[in-house]
C-alpha cells in the first residue's frame, strides 16, 4: 500500500471536527497522516483534536504545505475563501479535497476549473452524498424501466437550526461579507447536498440548467435564506423541485423523490436508503454502501479509480448558486407567521405547517407560490423566476 500520505487540514473548527475524526480512522490504517492544520484562529491549549493530540498550527496555507510536504490538502474553510485557498494549495503542489458549495460565484467556479486544469493536480468537491452507491442504484432502477417514464424529481427537507449555527462565524447567514460574496443559505450550504445529488439521480451535474425559479425566504435575522423552494429544469427539461427549512417542527431526513409514470423512488441520502414504489407490489427497501471522498482521491492520485466529484461534475449545481446569488434578497418571514422559542441551544423560530408545505411541494414538484396563496408573503412581484446563465 506504500507509504501513509501526509495530508493537511485547513479549517479546524465546525466541519473541520467531522475531518479531524474521519482521518483518525484512516491514519489507523496507514493510509494517511495528518501532519499539520491551518488556521486564523489558534487550536486552544489542550485541544487533543478529536484524539490526534498536538499538531503545528500555520496561519498561512502555503507555509503549512511547504513545512509539511503535504500531499493532499482538505479544504473545510469558509465558502468565500474556497477559490483562493484553493489555487495556493494547488501552486505548491497539493492535491486539494475542498468543501461544498465550490465556490461562492460561477466567475469563481470557471476560475477554478482553469487552475486545476493547469496545475495537473486533482481537486475533488466534498459532496459526500456523491460517493453513495445509492446514487447509481437509483439511476439504474429508471434506465431498467421500474417506475416508467420519469416525471420529475421533488426534493424535500425539514431540519432543525437555532441562532447558534449562525452567530458561530461571521460569514454564517450572509448573502456578502466585507463586499466578498458568500452565499450562505439553505439552499445552498445545509441542503446542497439534496441539490446536487438531484441532479446527479438526473445524470445533469454537469450540465447548465434551462431554467430556475426561486422564493426564498429567511424566519431568523440573517441576510441569506432558511426557508426555500426552487425548481430546476435540467438541460433535457425534466423539473427538479426542492424544498426546504432550517424551522421546522421536527427534524427529518431530507428525501428525494423519483416520480415515474408507473412508480416512484424515495433517496434518503443521507441514510444511504432507498425504496422503490410500484403499483401492486409491496415496497422494496435497499442500504447502500458509501465511498469516503478522501479516500477516493487518494485512489485516484495512485491511478486507480476515477474522481467521483471533480469541480465539473458540481457545474450545474453553480448555476443554481448563480441564481440564488444574484437574485432579490430573501423575504422575512412575518412574525404572525413564524414562533419563537428560547433554548438552551438558542433561539429556536418555527414556521407552522412549513413541513407539510414542503412534503407538498416534493409531491407535486409545485413552489410554494403554487400550492398556498399565503406564500410567498409579500414576495417581490416578478422575482420569483430567474433564468440560469446559458
Amino acid at each position: 500500500m506504500g507509504a501513509p500520505v501526509p495530508v493537511l487540514l485547513a479549517g479546524v473548527h465546525g466541519h473541520g471536527r467531522t475531518h479531524l475524526r474521519a482521518l483518525r480512522e484512516m491514519g489507523q490504517s496507514g493510509l494517511v497522516r495528518l501532519v499539520g492544520l491551518c488556521d486564523q484562529r489558534p487550536v486552544p491549549e489542550g485541544d487533543d483534536l478529536e484524539g490526534h493530540g498536538p499538531l503545528p498550527c500555520h496561519a498561512d496555507l502555503g507555509e503549512a504545505i511547504e513545512r509539511t510536504g503535504a500531499r493532499v490538502t482538505i479544504l473545510a474553510t469558509p465558502i468565500h475563501t474556497h477559490l483562493p485557498l484553493a489555487r495556493t494549495a494547488l501552486e505548491h503542489g497539493s492535491h486539494v479535497l475542498l468543501e461544498k458549495p465550490t465556490t461562492a460565484t460561477l466567475e469563481e467556479f470557471e476560475q477554478l476549473n482553469a487552475a486545476v486544469d493547469a496545475s495537473g493536480l486533482a481537486c475533488q468537491v466534498g459532496f459526500q452524498s456523491l460517493g453513495s452507491a445509492a446514487v447509481e442504484a437509483v439511476r439504474t432502477l429508471v434506465r431498467r424501466g421500474a417506475v416508467g417514464r420519469v416525471r420529475g424529481i421533488g426534493g424535500s427537507g425539514t431540519w432543525v437550526r437555532t441562532s447558534a449555527y449562525y452567530d458561530r462565524a461571521p460569514w454564517a447567514g450572509r448573502r456578502r461579507l466585507r463586499g466578498r460574496d458568500v452565499v450562505d443559505g439553505a439552499l445552498t450550504n445545509p441542503f446542497a447536498h439534496a441539490l446536487a445529488t438531484a441532479l446527479a439521480v438526473a445524470g445533469s451535474q454537469a450540465d447548465a440548467p434551462a431554467g430556475v425559479e426561486l422564493e426564498m425566504f429567511h424566519a431568523h435575522p440573517i441576510e441569506a435564506d432558511d426557508t426555500s423552494c426552487v425548481r430546476v429544469r435540467t438541460s433535457d427539461g425534466l423539473p427538479i423541485t426542492l424544498a426546504v427549512t432550517l424551522c421546522a417542527p421536527e427534524h427529518l431526513p431530507p428525501r428525494l423523490v423519483v416520480h415515474g409514470e408507473r412508480g416512484r423512488i424515495e433517496l434518503e441520502y443521507t441514510l444511504d436508503r432507498l425504496t422503490l414504489h410500484q403499483p401492486g407490489r409491496a415496497p422494496v427497501i435497499t442500504t447502500h454502501p458509501r465511498t469516503p471522498l478522501l479516500a477516493n482521491l487518494l485512489a485516484h492520485v495512485r491511478g486507480e479509480e476515477p474522481l467521483l466529484v471533480p469541480p465539473p461534475a458540481t457545474r450545474a449545481f453553480m448555476h443554481v448558486l448563480e441564481a440564488v446569488r444574484t437574485a432579490p434578497d430573501p423575504v422575512a418571514v412575518p412574525d404572525h407567521m413564524q414562533q419563537v422559542h428560547r433554548t438552551d441551544e438558542g433561539v429556536r423560530r418555527i414556521i407552522p405547517g412549513i413541513d407539510t408545505l414542503i412534503h407538498r411541494s416534493a409531491e407535486h414538484l409545485a413552489l410554494f407560490s403554487e400550492l398556498d396563496p399565503a406564500w410567498p408573503p409579500a414576495y417581490p412581484a416578478g422575482s420569483a423566476h430567474t433564468e440560469a446563465a446559458p
